[in-house]
């Protein structure tokens, strides 16, 4: 794949995974200013509803590849330095991997996910 195919590519998917995110972010401010849980019980109630645990699932990973996205054009373009750019991709990727692991911990142990 050429670098501008790669470019056009990262390019796309942040621009793709914004528009979800944005739409994620203005349901969930809005439910969570009018329409806020009362307690726990009632958080994990609404969780567990079937296209709020869906748009989560999917929010988790596309905040994640957004992330990724990002901090990787950032590095790119500013750090010049070879070695120390791969060795801050490496750590942010470790980073992000572990943000998603954890994720899936949080989901799996509070019993939505199974």
């Amino acid at each position: 794949m050429s670098r501008q195919a790669s470019g056009l590519m990262a390019w796309l998917l942040q621009r793709t995974t914004a528009i979800y995110l944005s739409f994620l972010a203005g349901y969930l401010l809005l439910k969570f200013i009018f329409d806020a849980p009362a307690d726990h019980a009632e958080l994990v109630a609404w969780v567990a509803h079937p296209l709020v645990a869906m748009a989560l699932m999917l929010g988790v990973p596309l905040v994640l590849a957004h992330a990724w996205v990002g901090i990787r054009d950032v590095l790119i373009d500013y750090v010049r330095l070879t070695n120390l750019r791969v060795g801050l991709m490496t750590w942010f990727v470790f980073i992000i991997v572990a943000s998603g692991l954890w994720f899936m911990k949080a989901i799996i142990t509070a019993g939505i996910g199974g």
